[in-house]
């Protein structure tokens, strides 16, 4: 299944895609797509299923109508972002690659949705742009016995921006989070693809381009660790809670790796997408004028 959400910002409502004209609005039974919608696991994934089906089957689909479309999971527990997981990638920035999964994480509050504005931060000057595979977890994991456990853990797929402010995350002390957690920085979506959807996500080719101009260009193949490793590596040290968002790297391309750098300007537009996660597309703005409210 699609899993999307739809509706304005902190009122969506959860909806299973059927194709490009129509979705199934599930609101009136399922809350949110959240900890405890992926909590229940199979089960209620089949559920749901069964549910879409019969409403499919009695013509109760819904034509997309121009709604705005929400981020495909309510507020995660936790973002966890890994670096570096592409070795292509970690040659244009000039490090080594890694032997194990480097770890970082960013704000839940920066989850916006796929065509939503990414707001360049106060006193930003090299705001960078990274398309990734996400990972969403289906149950809560921890001490994953192997791969197999942790493919079980999965819920799904979906298609993120690790929006990065290179400065911030570099010349400010090192402290990544710093680069990757200014409000709107995790664009996703438009769904989530639940993981009988995705056959193979070691084969998924993923692309972004700014202002028409294609910049990145890579596979899943060619990640250094793949999905099924890093959920049960991070099981290791920490929970996974369900509906948590796992950012699983990028591959070449960044505007750091490009020779001079590109930094993202107001008025750019990213587009992006991954086989089966379909497409997202986000204009930049200039920075909040004032420390109000979204």
């Amino acid at each position: 299944m699609l899993l999307m959400r739809l509706g304005p910002s902190g009122a969506e409502r959860p909806g299973v895609r059927i194709n490009g004209d129509t979705y199934v609005d599930v609101s009136d039974v399922v809350k949110d797509y959240d900890e405890a919608f992926f909590a229940a696991g199979a089960a209620g994934l089949a559920d749901l299923r069964t549910l879409v089906e019969q409403r499919v089957a009695d013509g109760r689909t819904t034509p997309f109508a121009g709604e705005r479309v929400g981020a495909p999971i309510a507020r995660p527990h936790q973002i966890l972002c890994i670096g570096l997981n592409y070795s292509d990638h970690a040659a244009e920035t000039g490090q080594a690659v890694p032997a194990e999964p480097i770890l970082f994480t960013k704000a839940p509050n920066t989850l916006v949705g796929p065509y939503d504005d990414v707001r360049l931060p106060r006193g930003s000057t090299k705001v960078d742009w990274e398309v990734e595979l996400g990972i969403v977890i289906g149950r809560r994991s921890s001490y994953l016995a192997d791969a197999a456990a942790a493919r079980d853990s999965i819920a799904g797929y979906v298609l993120v921006n690790d929006v990065s402010e290179r400065a911030f995350q570099l010349e400010r002390g090192g402290q990544w989070s710093k680069g990757k957690s200014a409000e709107t920085f995790n664009p996703a979506g438009p769904w989530l693809a639940t993981t009988d959807e995705i056959a193979d996500p070691m084969n998924l080719t993923l692309t972004l381009d700014v202002n028409g101009v294609r910049r990145q260009t890579g596979s899943t193949a060619t990640m250094i660790f793949d999905p099924y490793f890093l959920v049960h590596y991070l099981s290791q040290f920490l929970v996974l809670e369900p509906g948590d968002l796992i950012n699983t790297g990028t591959p070449p391309g960044v505007g750091m790796g490009l020779t001079p750098p590109v930094w993202l300007q107001a008025g750019d537009v990213m587009e992006l997408a991954i086989t089966g996660l379909g497409g997202a597309r986000q204009l930049v703005v200039a920075p909040r004028e004032s420390a109000g409210p979204a």
